[in-house]
């Protein structure tokens, strides 16, 4: 763990920064007290979006509409329904 006063921050930030990037945790000082902690940011883990057409499948398995939602909408707005 490395330690940096408020003035390093202030005038050597490059080499705190460097230091974060290569994953060290960074204790700020004030007087010789720690005031402060830095840790570098952690990755995101990648977005992954449900299956839906798994979960389609699952639930109506390979039922197939005589007629297509596209169509029942188009009939529900002419009034036809």
């Amino acid at each position: 763990m490395v330690q940096a006063s408020v003035r390093d921050l202030r005038y050597h930030f490059p080499k705190i920064e460097r230091a974060l990037k290569e994953g060290e945790e960074i204790q700020i000082t004030k007087r010789k007290k720690v005031v402060a902690r830095l840790v570098p940011e952690r990755p995101a883990p990648p977005v992954q979006f449900p299956d839906y057409m798994a979960r389609l499948k699952r639930t109506f398995g390979d039922k197939v509409l005589k007629v297509s939602g596209a169509q029942l909408i188009r009939e529900e707005r002419d009034g036809r329904a």
